[in-house]
């Protein structure tokens, strides 16, 4: 069967495919002949994409003529069967060679090149090949060697193919001539070099528009996860559930999703197919899930000889088996096999084989789930085995299988009173393992619920995670003033430590410690909660300015860790801490130590935060790379879990890096991915006002420089965020207040930035609020004691991998020099700046470093002639005014008043014998200078 059928009306989250099948096809309708692979699964959307693609092409002036032929499996063994349809398409009664010639294929190829040339006159010629993994090799060539034959013509062959042909919607079993073909096409199709479009799996994101788009249907973001989790992300196998299942199967947690009917049919015939033990296999993996092994499943199934049996389920196309020393596990080729085969057995005899897995399986967890699919009623006694089981894991802080216990502990649970209370604890599970949609999706019920003290705590840390302060601080007020300490010590400990986050995201280091010690103080020693209220302990006392107290702090700490995830928790405060205290390698380690989550069974919002600092960590570094590969990383987790409190602080970094960079479309979209304002937490808020500030550091516009970091001066608190180190931000506002001409502001904002700075002996905030110092004091007049602050901040940073800020220190000291007139020291000091920037791959700066250069004079030029006239200031205002700056902007790149651009500009016109900027514009490209 080909892609035709049952496909959305259009591509849902094809970008990436559509731009790369249009940029092929532009290619080739401007004269670069091609040939295209357009290759994945049966319904990944194949046809769709090139229909779509070939539909906005028909809207050109001039539409390619398409030709349309399909590969069909029986014919996949007639030698030039799809270039004949290709032929007769353009020449009614023209012959073929004859196949059985030696040179067939090179003489076909020779016609059809001869065919698509004469067409060149009218239209482009793209020849689409559907179903080309059953088409005969030969055609293949003979295009090939067609596109080969016309280096410049207008023509373009598309080629769309399964990767896999014998899928369950193909045939079981080829004839073996027939197999024989596929294989030679599918060697054609590896073997050749042309481009190749991948349609991937469509998302969760992608599955809810599609729902919406097609069905109606409003998918919350975990329904649509558990769907594209069960079909791969198969617009296909998402389309024919969503038709299928009753609408209200989607409000449900975690459905038993079936297969499509039509795959289910395909499934179920395959089976029956088999003998009696593959049969009674293929049912038992199915019960015992993919984690089985092949032991368990012949002692479910009761099979006699396990080998055999696996073979004819592998030949089916059922299961796949990995196979190591000492041990051999069996997988179903998809969920949706494994889906067809569970509800193709009956109730009765499913719930039985449920019981015999409890016997056969020793991991406590796999033989709780059996028996609760092994029932069909309330059972307290399972539920409160459930409920216990969560418990051990809620102590070494495995979030997730905590959630999913209690989850199905409170569908079992007799009373009502009981099912809210483990529904509660299960959705708080659910934000511990950072599953914000699930838990999201749950927050109208638990709101429905009697007023309480877990449920107001709950229902705070969501709206701690979602980002939204005043909703937590009213649930968290409420919950305080409810709870009785006296019969509930434990909620007590549950709210301080809620409280200690809540103190996190408004960054109140007082409210840090203070909270962190009550929660400290009522929990469990060995809770995770308590650990990590005393890993937050420490970064609050440091935020405090109290670094002694915070290194003791985490020393108690750590001599108190133990194994599973509660060390994650110590790694990413102390990393942390040491990233502002300037010890950025120790931070690093530390950091990189705190982001795993799977092994060490960690939490994803811990890792977040991990990868959020480690990004910094790794820019300050001066490994960009690294640090916008961990960036991309975060960001992607961070779409699937939705921990708003994060959000701003993963971006940050790609935003800074990206605009050093020069590519602006990619700093502008993480710069609207960290957007914050004053109503989100000061955590949110802070590191999105420094990504935007950053961004337009890096373009030179200061005045949105004060825009942006306008919010954070505005807070009505500030003290733990201007703690030295931990938000570097000062010195960028310092520098772009002067960089506007607010000099007697800037001098009364830097004072106490630079006395607490001194005092703390925090080196790193010492450079970085010298600079903006030095400017100050030069803006002033006085370049002597200008030189001296320049001098000190390098000081500062001389045994501090700090490359990015030495730099910068460097590039302000000589453009101060410069306009000062000591060109020549300026120079020595713009060139580190510039090769600095250069090893850092700082291309916006380095061009700004090479502009400053020129301005100096001391480098001579070959110039065109006019240029010539001009003065090293003047060619530099001419190039900054020529590319589109105003009078302002080139003022502040050039560090120079407004008043001095009006005066250079009024003699380049003189000089140059033009009236306006366009004029100016138009000269400067038609006679650029030549290095």
């Amino acid at each position: 069967m080909s892609d035709h059928s049952e496909l959305p009306r259009r591509p849902i989250g094809r970008v990436g495919e559509i731009a790369a099948l249009t940029r092929s096809i532009s290619a080739a309708c401007s004269g670069s002949p091609g040939l295209v692979l357009v290759e994945g699964p049966a319904g990944i959307g194949k046809t769709a994409l090139v229909g779509h693609v070939l539909d906005q092409r028909r809207t050109h002036a001039v539409p390619p003529l398409v030709l349309r032929v399909t590969g069909v499996s029986w014919e996949s063994d007639l030698p030039l069967g799809i270039a004949e349809q290709l032929v007769r398409a353009l020449g009614a009664g023209t012959d073929l060679p004859d196949p059985a010639e030696p040179a067939a294929v090179l003489d076909t190829g020779r016609l059809l090149c001869r065919q698509w040339t004469a067409r060149q006159d009218r239209e482009p010629v793209i020849v689409v090949v559907e179903d080309a993994h059953w088409a005969d090799v030969e055609s293949l060539r003979a295009l090939h060697s067609a596109v080969r034959r016309m280096p410049d013509q207008r023509a373009l062959v598309i080629l769309v193919a399964r990767d896999q042909p014998y899928e369950l919607y193909g045939v079981r079993r080829a004839p073996e001539n027939v197999h024989l073909a596929v294989l030679r096409t599918l060697e054609f199709l590896d073997g050749c070099t042309v481009d190749v479009v991948r349609p991937g799996p469509l998302t969760p994101q992608d599955a809810r528009t599609l729902a919406r788009q097609e069905h109606g249907l409003a998918l919350d973001l975990p329904a649509a996860r558990h769907l594209c989790r069960h079909t791969r992300g198969n617009p296909r196998h998402l389309t024919q559930l969503l038709r299928e299942l009753p609408r209200e199967t989607w409000q449900e947690w975690r459905p038993e999703l079936p297969a499509p009917a039509r795959y289910a049919a395909v499934v179920r015939h395959r089976l029956s197919e088999c003998g009696a033990q593959a049969r009674h296999l293929v049912e038992a993996c199915s019960v015992l899930g993919d984690d089985a092994t092949l032991a368990e499943a012949v002692e479910l199934g009761g099979v006699g000889d396990a080998l055999p049996a696996a073979d004819e389920a592998r030949a089916a196309g059922l299961l796949t088996a990995t196979i190591d020393p000492g041990r051999a596990q069996l997988a179903f080729a998809h969920p949706l096999v494994r889906a067809a085969v569970l509800t193709g057995i009956d109730l009765t005899r499913r719930a039985a084989l449920h019981r015999r897995a409890t016997r056969i399986t020793a991991d406590r967890g796999r033989q709780l789930i059996h028996r609760v699919a092994a029932i069909t009623t309330a059972d307290e006694t399972l539920a409160d085995e459930l409920d216990r089981y969560a418990a051990e894991h809620a102590s070494a802080g495995e979030w997730s299988a905590v959630a999913d216990s209690l989850v199905r502990a409170g569908r079992l649970s007799t009373s009502r009173t009981a099912r809210e209370d483990r529904l509660l604890r299960a959705v708080d599970a659910m934000i511990g393992a950072g599953d914000i949609p699930q838990a999201a999706a749950f927050a109208a019920e638990l709101e429905s619920f009697p007023a309480s003290t877990l449920r107001d705590v709950v229902l705070g840390y969501l709206a701690i995670m979602r980002g939204r302060p005043p909703e937590a601080e009213g649930f968290l007020t409420d919950a305080w003033e409810r709870c009785d300490p006296a019969r509930h010590r434990d909620l007590m400990a549950m709210i301080c430590q809620r409280r200690v986050l809540h103190a996190l995201g408004r960054w109140d280091g007082h409210d840090l410690v203070s909270w962190a010690r009550r929660a400290i103080e009522l929990a469990d020693p060995d809770d995770p909660s308590a650990i990590e209220s005393e890993a937050v302990l420490g970064l609050g006392l440091a935020a405090m300015g109290r670094p002694e107290e915070a290194f003791a702090a985490y020393e108690t700490a750590a001599a108190k860790l133990v194994g599973g995830a509660q060390p994650q928790r110590f790694q990413l405060g102390r990393g942390w801490v040491d990233l502002a205290l300037d010890a950025p390698e120790a931070a690093r380690h530390r950091l990189e130590a705190a982001v795993p989550t799977g092994y060490r069974l960690g939490s994803t919002r811990i890792s977040l935060w991990a990868q959020g600092w480690l990004a910094r960590t790794q820019f300050a570094l001066g490994a960009w790379q690294e640090a916008l590969e961990t960036v991309q990383r975060a960001a992607a987790r961070l779409a699937d879990v939705r921990i708003e409190l994060v959000r701003p602080m993963v971006h940050w970094t790609g935003a800074q890096i990206h605009a050093l960079r020069g590519d602006w479309e990619a700093a502008d979209h993480h710069v609207a991915e960290a957007a914050a304002d004053p109503h989100h937490y000061e955590i949110m808020l802070v590191p999105s006002c420094l990504a935007r500030a950053q961004v337009a550091e890096a373009r030179g516009d200061y005045d949105r420089v004060v825009e942006a970091l306008t919010p954070v001066v505005q807070l009505p608190t500030r003290r733990s965020i201007d703690e030295p180190g931990f938000w570097p931000w000062p010195d960028v506002y310092a520098n772009a207040l002067v960089m506007t001409g607010r000099l007697d502001e800037t001098d009364v904002f830097l004072a106490p930035h630079e006395e607490r700075a001194a005092r703390l002996g925090r080196r790193s905030a010492m450079a970085r609020l010298g600079l903006a110092r030095g400017r100050l004091v030069a803006a002033h007049g006085d370049i002597d004691t200008a030189r001296q602050q320049f001098e000190q901040a390098l000081t500062h940073l001389e045994h501090l991998p700090l490359p990015y800020d030495r730099a910068r220190v460097n590039f302000a000291y000589g453009q101060t020099l410069r306009r000062a007139g000591k060109r020549r020291e300026a120079d020595t000091v713009l060139r580190n700046a510039r090769d600095a920037y250069a090893t850092l791959g700082a291309g916006t700066l380095v061009e700004r470093c090479e502009r400053e250069l020129q301005a100096g004079g001391l480098h001579a030029v070959r110039l065109s002639p006019g240029m010539a006239q001009l003065t090293p200031q003047e060619r530099a205002v001419t190039r900054l005014v020529a590319s589109g700056a105003t009078n302002q902007q080139t003022a502040l790149e050039l560090f120079i008043s407004v008043k001095t651009v009006q005066y250079h500009l009024t003699h380049v016109y003189s000089k140059l014998g033009i009236r306006s900027r366009s004029e100016l514009a138009a000269r400067f490209r038609e006679t650029p200078t030549i290095e």
